[in-house]
């Protein structure tokens, strides 16, 4: 990732140069939106760094969140500056200025070879990191916008139809909503505690239930910590000569182990009860 970060940053003060020297957009919303993937690797590597930090004091599940922030700044990041490039691109479609071919197609064929690179590069981090794998969907963006581009630039130099450069900057607007939407969906999942997406209560329900003497399962909550780090919690009504019996660690084993068996759960756990406990919680909840 530092070498990415690195290689990024050189290309970027590169292209931004060569787009105000040849007047073209599509190159500009090139370089914004690589600004955004040089931040991307960047809060990434500081998010790493923090979530790599053990729990203590109040940090009881450590600083995992701070890959997710950085994801969700990112997000909101990229739509900010496609709705820029966008209208800007409007403009350009109305009255089309000047652009110079060359310099077009030269930059966007350094920056197709340059994303490959970093594509390559960052494929070899730990892309189960939503903040990682946003990163790598920003490289492969730029990837298809400079594509856009190089297309663009040819055009200008075969036709003098400068509005492709523009049409250009429009379809590199549109990816970079995509990815941008994409992020914010799975950071806002994560932060607004909801179940991961393929999560089933009903099926996890139902298999708690299948263990012997669980007579119900309440208040059952499922979230993400971090990308990759799920947890659950949940009451588990046994019955009363569990109890009496000692059988009770016994059931919790089996709890635990068909939870492992059947779902990817890292952390969990369980408040076992008596029958008629429920109503002693007033939070409780079916």
């Amino acid at each position: 990732m530092v070498a990415a970060l690195a290689l990024l940053s050189t290309f970027l003060v590169a292209e931004v140069v060569v787009a105000v020297v040849a007047g073209s957009l599509a190159l500009l919303s090139d370089a914004g939106h690589m600004l955004t993937d040089v931040a991307a690797i960047a809060l990434a590597l500081v998010a790493a760094r923090l979530a790599s930090r053990p729990a203590a004091g109040a940090w009881t599940f450590g600083m995992h969140r701070a890959e997710i922030l950085s994801a969700a700044v990112n997000g909101v990041t990229l739509v900010a500056i496609s709705l820029v490039v966008a209208v800007e691109a409007v403009r350009r479609l109305l009255d089309p200025p000047g652009v110079s071919g060359w310099p077009v197609v030269a930059t966007a064929l350094v920056g197709c070879l340059v994303n490959i690179a970093v594509a390559w590069l960052l494929a070899r981090a730990d892309r189960r990191s939503l903040n990682v794998e946003g990163a790598f969907q920003h490289v492969l963006t730029d990837l298809y916008g400079f594509v856009g581009t190089l297309v663009a630039g040819l055009v200008i130099l075969a036709t003098g139809w400068t509005r492709a450069d523009p049409i250009a900057s429009l379809l590199v607007v549109a990816l970079m909503l995509r990815a941008g939407w994409r992020l914010l969906r799975d950071s806002g999942r994560i932060l607004l505690e909801a179940a991961p997406a393929d999560t089933d209560l009903a099926l996890i329900r139902s298999h708690l239930l299948g263990v012997p003497h669980v007579r119900e399962v309440h208040d059952l909550h499922v979230w993400t910590v971090t990308s990759a780090l799920p947890a659950l919690s949940a009451h588990v009504v046994v019955d009363q000569a569990c109890f009496a019996d000692g059988h009770a660690p016994q059931i919790l084993d089996q709890i635990q182990a068909c939870l492992a068996g059947h779902f990817d759960v890292e952390h969990s756990t369980f408040q076992l009860e008596p029958p008629g406990h429920a109503q002693h919680e007033a939070g409780a909840h079916s």
